[in-house]
């Protein structure tokens, strides 16, 4: 008689483009990441099992690094894992590391802090290569004048004013670590052609880094002045704010996990 084998849970890392995808939840009738993924897995190991993801991209958004974990009784390992749902999965989801983990591991309870990465391009010529991954913006930005407005929303705040209404969520506060603007030298096409807005936070509201990053927009090309980013978010008022940038230009760059991530 055969033993059958013990439950394991396991975590990944995985990174997509989110250009075709209606976001990271499972919804009827729509393409999605978690739904892509289980349907890897149960061409893997035959289970149906939902994942669950550390953060639930919008549809268009990407992730270098998203968190899922699920419970399986096929007895393999981590790494088998890795090989087998990379093979299974389409050329715009990938796993980048599979770890076992405990039985109790949740990806949302376990992120410390999420980093989300905003790319704007704004060289006078049009993007090619990474045309699904920017925000086209006909214009050069002063990325000085974004630099001197950031600070405003750094610190935990109300963010009633950088969230999409209607809302839900009881409480607007949340923390802002780091939120920086650069200009990369590595951008794909040329050095500069592209400011980024790096935002490292506790959590975020719906819609919050998007409405962060078109509100830094209209500071950099010149429409709004760099105090007046604080004085939106001293509003805690929708229409305050600056609009929603686009979701193809916004990618989860990393997530913080606490030590039940194993070393």
């Amino acid at each position: 008689m055969t033993t059958p084998a013990a439950a394991r849970r396991i975590a990944l890392r995985l990174a997509y483009e989110g250009t075709r995808y209606s976001g990271w939840q499972m919804q009827p009738g729509r393409t999605t990441v978690q739904g892509t993924l289980a349907a890897a897995i149960r061409e893997v190991s035959g289970e149906d099992v939902v994942p669950k993801g550390a953060s639930r991209t919008d549809a268009g958004v990407h992730a270098l690094d998203q968190v899922a974990a699920f419970t399986s009784l096929s007895g393999h390992s981590a790494e088998v894992w890795v090989r087998a749902l990379n093979a299974k999965l389409p050329a715009d989801v990938s796993v980048r590391e599979g770890r076992d983990v405990a039985a109790e591991f949740d990806p949302v309870a376990a992120a410390l802090g999420k980093r989300y990465r905003y790319r704007i391009h704004d060289a006078p010529w049009r993007p090619v290569i990474d045309r699904h991954v920017v925000w086209r913006w006909r214009g050069r930005l002063d990325d000085e004048r974004m630099r001197e407005a950031a600070p405003a929303l750094v610190g935990e705040h109300d963010f009633t004013s950088f969230e999409t209404t209607p809302s839900t969520r009881v409480s607007k506060v949340r923390t802002i670590h780091a939120l920086e603007i650069v200009r990369p030298s590595l951008a794909s096409d040329a050095p500069g052609s592209e400011v980024w807005i790096e935002v490292e936070g506790n959590g975020f509201l719906y819609n919050m880094v998007r409405i962060i990053a078109g509100s830094l927009i209209m500071v950099g090309a010149g429409r709004r002045s760099p105090q007046w980013l604080g004085e939106a978010l001293a509003a805690r008022s929708r229409p305050a704010a600056g609009p929603t940038a686009p979701p193809h230009g916004l990618m989860l760059a990393a997530i913080d996990l606490d030590d039940s991530w194993p070393a």
